[in-house]
C-alpha cells in the first residue's frame, strides 16, 4: 500500500498555488517565455496564462512579469517575489512528502491491529504522531518497544525498529521519567563513532551486533565514514583510516557493526 497526496496554499478561498502552477513558474524562469513553458507541460498558451494572470491577481506582489519588444525582444519573467514561493512551497512538498513516508510506514502497524480497533481514532493518533527531529547523531531510528528487563540501578530496553532489534541501557530514573512501556513509540539514537566495525562477527560483551553489506565509504585524511545496508536499514560509522586499510574495507563488502547498549540514546 501506498499513500500519495498533493498540496495547495489558497488565498481568500481561491486556489493560489500548488504543484502544477510552481512547476509552471519554474519553467517560466528557465525559459524566459510562457509559450515556452505552456509547450513544455503540454498546456495552451491560455490556460498557462490564466494560471498566471490569477496568481497575479490573488498575490499582494506581482509573480511574473512579461517586457515588450525593446533591445532583448522582451520576454517574461518571474519576480523575486515568485522565486521566493518558489523556494517556499518546495520546502513545504519536501517535508510532506516525509510525513507520507511516515505514514506509509505505519500502514503496516495499522494492518497488525486487531479489528475492534481498527477504526479507533486513539490508534490511528499513536501511530501517526511522530515528529521529525534532526540531531549530530548519524544514527536515528524510530520503533516501539518490545521488551524492557529492570535490574537494580538500570533498565534494559529493547526496540523493534523494523525486523531488527536495538538494546539499550538506561537509568530507571529515565525510564520512569519517560514513562517507557511495552508497545510505546520511541527513538534511538547512535552516534557514529561508537560504532566499532568488524570483518566477522564479535564476540563478547556488546548487546548490538548488525551485519550487513558497505554500500559508501567517504575516506578522509584522518577518518573514514561507512554506511552499511541491514535490510532496510542504513547504519553509519566513523571509524580511523588505518583501521580501514587494517580491515581492507570496500564497497560491496560484508562486515559487522557492533555498538554497546548504554551508547543506545533513547528519547521520546
Amino acid at each position: 500500500m501506498e499513500i500519495e497526496g498533493r498540496i495547495w496554499i489558497k488565498e481568500k478561498g481561491k486556489n493560489f498555488i500548488g504543484h502544477g502552477k510552481v512547476e509552471l513558474l519554474e519553467r517560466i524562469h528557465k525559459n524566459g517565455s510562457i509559450s515556452k513553458a505552456a509547450k513544455e507541460m503540454k498546456m495552451s498558451y491560455k490556460a498557462a496564462w490564466d494560471c498566471i494572470d490569477a496568481m497575479n491577481k490573488l498575490s499582494h506582489e506581482p509573480i511574473v512579469v512579461s517586457a515588450l519588444g525593446g533591445r532583448n525582444g522582451g520576454g517574461t519573467s518571474v519576480t523575486q517575489k515568485g522565486l521566493e514561493i518558489i523556494k517556499a512551497f518546495r520546502q513545504m512538498e519536501n517535508i510532506y512528502e516525509e510525513l507520507l513516508k511516515m505514514f506509509e510506514q505505519d500502514l503496516q502497524a495499522w494492518n497488525n491491529l486487531k479489528i475492534e480497533d481498527a477504526f479507533s481514532l486513539q490508534k490511528l493518533l499513536q501511530t501517526t504522531r511522530r515528529p521529525m527531529i534532526k540531531t549530530s547523531a548519524r544514527n536515528q531510528f524510530f520503533g516501539k518497544v518490545s521488551h524492557i528487563k529492570q535490574g537494580a540501578v538500570n533498565a534494559e530496553v529493547t526496540l523493534q525498529v523494523g525486523k531488527l532489534n536495538i538494546v539499550s541501557t538506561i537509568t530507571l530514573d529515565s525510564l520512569k521519567e519517560m514513562d517507557l512501556k511495552i508497545g510505546d513509540s520511541c527513538y534511538a539514537l547512535i552516534k557514529a563513532n561508537w560504532i566499532v566495525v568488524f570483518n566477522e562477527q564479535p564476540k563478547g560483551s556488546m548487546r548490538n551486533c548488525i551485519s550487513g553489506e558497505i554500500t559508501n565509504l567517504i575516506k578522509g585524511e584522518v577518518n573514514t565514514q561507512i554506511q552499511i545496508k541491514h535490510k532496510d536499514i542504513q547504519l553509519s560509522a566513523v571509524i580511523t583510516e588505518e583501521s580501514c586499510n587494517d580491515l581492507e574495507l570496500n564497497l560491496g563488502k560484508k562486515v559487522w557493526f557492533g555498538f554497546k547498549a548504554n551508547h543506545v540514546i533513547l528519547g521520546i
